[in-house]
């Protein structure tokens, strides 16, 4: 099993998790083809994918802005229990957790709000509207009301 959570860009609390117990690859982009979709300007279509092999995991850059690890750019890297993956330079961080999760009732939150877990080929709650203001520093009060209203 593996958990890929997002965190908050300033806080680096989580704001929403994915759990996956039974897929080999797992793809991260903007498209609605993958398996998380993050809708933020920097991510790629097709922005990174998590390859098993085995018992072991590797990340793999596809996007054009890249994916980042400890702020050094990386191509692929193997998995490690708790690390943490930023998409694009000054994009959105993804941690990845290995093995079982905390709880069922943590899973699956999205800015406060619950949703019910997902299974295999269900998931209801894959998109993610990233505010780029948050990234960028402006005045979020306007931006932050209309990711709320998003949700």
């Amino acid at each position: 099993m593996i958990t890929l959570t997002l965190l908050h860009p300033l806080q680096s609390i989580p704001v929403q998790n994915w759990t996956f117990a039974s897929e080999s690859v797992i793809r991260i982009g903007r498209s609605t083809e993958n398996n998380v979709i993050l809708y933020s300007a920097v991510v790629s279509r097709h922005h990174v994918e998590l390859r098993r092999h085995g018992d072991e995991w590797e990340v793999v850059s596809l996007g054009a802005n890249g994916t980042y690890l400890e702020g050094k750019r990386i191509t692929q890297a193997p998995v490690v229990d708790g690390m943490i993956i930023r998409l694009a330079s000054s994009g959105p961080q993804i941690q990845i957790r290995m093995g079982a999760t905390e709880s069922k009732s943590k899973q699956n939150t999205v800015a406060g709000k619950q949703s019910s877990p997902k299974t295999e080929g269900q998931s209801k709650d894959k998109d993610t509207f990233i505010d780029p203001s948050l990234y960028e520093g402006e005045d979020t009060s306007q931006s932050k009301e209309k990711l709320l209203n998003k949700l």
